[in-house]
């Protein structure tokens, strides 16, 4: 039984009382900014200033700062001990407020972070994030974006490429746009890493936040676009409700 179906949503109300109201709020806000933008990427910057005002931290998905803490690192544990070395340039999609960023800038050698996000006000976020944690004079890339084509980006630039709880809130044509183009900006023996909100059963989504697809979509997706995808079984070891796919250039 999915997250979207009635019956699961009223017995996890059932079991869950307290959260009905804030369920009940954020439906409304959600369905309001839907009726005001007229697609995802614009639907969602919506959603993350929204959040954002309230607290940075909870809108890349942590709710308290020592859970923030731990994310980022086992993020960039993860990386690392997966190959992630200093003089390598480093992409990451969904940079957020350098959650994991701010060690990924520390560990690369000067100018090799370039982060890109859909949100300005989460970036406002990343800048006060390289202030407190004294990163700029490792002069790291924060950019803004309206969709993920890359246009921007030198072609064959990147070793390492990131993402991670983005194809969690994105609908399957904005993740086929970042395949279509992913591969043009990786070098030659290098990797994109994602996590993703995997399903078994049937794919689907919840207030059209939160999307859940299952792995064979997405590695035949990548495959359509000439890229090879492999499941990443040692990251479900962690303490992470999210997977993780790793795609190379074949």
């Amino acid at each position: 039984m999915t997250r979207s179906n009635p019956i699961h949503q009223l017995r996890y109300a059932v079991r869950h009382p307290d959260r009905i109201v804030p369920h009940v709020r954020r439906l409304a806000r959600d369905t309001w900014f839907r009726l005001r933008t007229g697609d995802h990427v614009s639907y969602y910057r919506a959603v993350m200033k929204s959040d954002t005002a309230r607290s940075p931290e909870a809108a890349v998905g942590s709710k308290s700062h020592e859970r923030w803490l731990a994310l980022g690192r086992m993020q960039f544990d993860y990386l690392v001990g997966h190959g992630l070395r200093p003089e390598h340039r480093m992409l990451e999609i969904g940079c957020g407020n350098l959650r994991a960023g701010r060690l990924f800038i520390d560990h690369l050698d000067t100018g090799g972070y370039y982060g890109i996000d859909i949100s300005p006000d989460i970036l406002v976020a990343a800048q006060k994030t390289l202030t407190a944690y004294g990163l700029r004079d490792k002069l790291p890339h924060l950019t803004p974006v309206r969709d993920l084509k890359l246009e921007f980006l030198p072609d064959a630039h990147f070793d390492v490429v990131h993402a991670h709880s983005v194809f969690s809130h994105s609908p399957l044509h904005v993740i086929e746009e970042c395949f279509a183009h992913v591969g043009r900006v990786m070098r030659p023996g290098g990797w994109f890493d994602f996590t993703f909100d995997r399903t078994e059963g049937r794919e689907h989504q919840v207030l059209r936040e939160d999307f859940y697809y299952r792995t064979e979509t997405l590695v035949n997706l990548a495959a359509r676009y000439g890229l090879t995808a492999k499941f990443m079984d040692d990251w479900e070891e962690l303490p992470h409700k999210q997977s993780k796919i790793r795609i190379t250039l074949p």
